[in-house]
Order: structure tokens, then sequence, then C-alpha cells
């Protein structure tokens, strides 16, 4: 498996600064870091609308995809890269119910399990996620993907793939391109991108070894584009 060093990242307290106020139109922007793998080091990162489009992107040191998980063979205890758009967006704008957690887009590679909607195959492939993310302790990161109880009967969107995670695996047109990693999403499927705020992360997740609650854990934090997780971006027009 490719060795990465995670940035020392308090994830959990950063967490309880994404309702800042603070809000730049500009992308936002951070210094290179030869601590953290070229493949994951982010320069930049922004959320813009280009007509009836949102655009994601973000621009790493290295080339953007490089570098994947091994395969293990197993589902429990495997890993998934991520490349993270943290935002403010509550989570019955992209199909749960209201303010279940921090709703984030995630595009992701896991080589030893599927989770595509209607059965689909996507473990060799690098794709998009929509994940709400929650507090855990138990968490090496301090976050995970919220698990859905035995029983309950949450809402949840049409491509949900029957895993039991506030997750959701839409197919959208995702875009690696030398530095840059980007997800184009029509604008009228998310409510609210307008104005939202955003920051951008990468980082390693990995399921639970037993496959009991935490299901999926944020484990590591490989970098932040903002630092502390403040969401200082602001989802505006493309110029």
């Amino acid at each position: 498996m490719t060795r990465i060093k995670a940035r020392g990242v308090g994830l959990v307290a950063a967490a309880l600064c994404a309702l800042s106020t603070g809000a730049s139109a500009e992308p936002i922007r951070a210094q290179p870091s030869p601590a953290v793998l070229a493949s994951f080091d982010i320069v930049e990162t922004t959320i813009a609308t280009k007509g009836d489009t949102a655009v994601f992107t973000t621009r790493v040191r290295g080339e953007a995809g490089k570098d994947k998980p091994d395969a293990t063979g197993k589902f429990e205890g495997s890993s998934v890269y991520a490349y993270v758009w943290p935002t403010t967006l509550d989570s019955d704008a992209i199909g749960f119910d209201k303010a279940q957690g921090i709703v984030a887009l995630a595009v992701t590679f896991h080589p030893d399990f599927d989770d595509a909607a209607y059965g689909a195959r996507n473990r060799h492939v690098w794709h998009p996620h929509w994940v709400v993310l929650a507090k855990d302790a138990a968490c090496g990161g301090g976050l995970k993907v919220v698990d859905i109880p035995d029983g309950a009967k949450p809402k949840v969107p049409p491509t949900w793939p029957k895993v039991p995670l506030l997750i959701d695996s839409p197919d959208y047109p995702t875009t690696f391109r030398g530095e840059t990693v980007q997800v184009e999403i029509p604008v009228s499927l998310i409510t609210g991108i307008k104005g939202a705020s955003f920051d951008g992360v990468t980082s390693g997740l990995k399921v639970n070894g037993n496959l009991h609650a935490p299901l999926l854990c944020v484990s590591d934090v490989f970098k932040v584009a903002s630092g502390n997780l403040s969401l200082p971006g602001k989802v505006t027009p493309q110029k």
C-alpha cells in the first residue's frame, strides 16, 4: 500500500467550525507541503457554478488520482482514499432527512468492494459519492460516515447503494487531468448549492474490521485546504 504521512489535523475540533461566517469568492489556496504525498497535497480547491452546472475542482501538487490503496482481498479492514469537498449543505439537499450531519462530496477509490447504485461495479475506478459525516471518537480522524441502525428506514436518494450508511452513489461526470480532479453536477440536483460554503480535504477512510458501527471511519487526514476546516470558500458563478 502507498505510505502516506497524515498531517496532525484535529478533525473533530475543526468540524465544529463548519458554520464559520467567513467566506471568500476566490478558490481556497494552500501552500505546498513536502510532508504530504504529492497526489494528495492540495494547492487549490473550489466549487463554482457555470450556467446550470456546479463544478467541484481540486488541484494538487502532483498527479491527482495516481496513488490508490492496495487491495486486501476482503471488505473488513479495507481502505478508501478520497478527495473531499465538505460543505454547509443540509443533508436534505442531497436526498436524505434534514440535519443528519456534515454533507460532503467525495471522489473515492476502494479496490476491495463495490458501492455503486443498482448493484453496479465501481471498485476499479475513482468515482463520486455524497456522504454525511458525524463526529465519532472511535475513529482515528474523529469522523465517520453516518451509520443507518438495524431496522431504521430513513429517507434515502434513488441512487443510495443499499448499504447501512448515509452515502449516495450518483453517476456524475468525474475527470482526472494532470494535477486536477473535477466533478460536474447539475445545479438542479443540489438544493442550496448557490452561496454555500465549502473546504477541500484529502483523506483516508477504513472499513471497521468487525463490520460494526461505526462501519466507515475517517482514519487519516492528509491535508485540509484551509488548514482548519473553517469552510472559507463560497460557491459563486465562475468568472
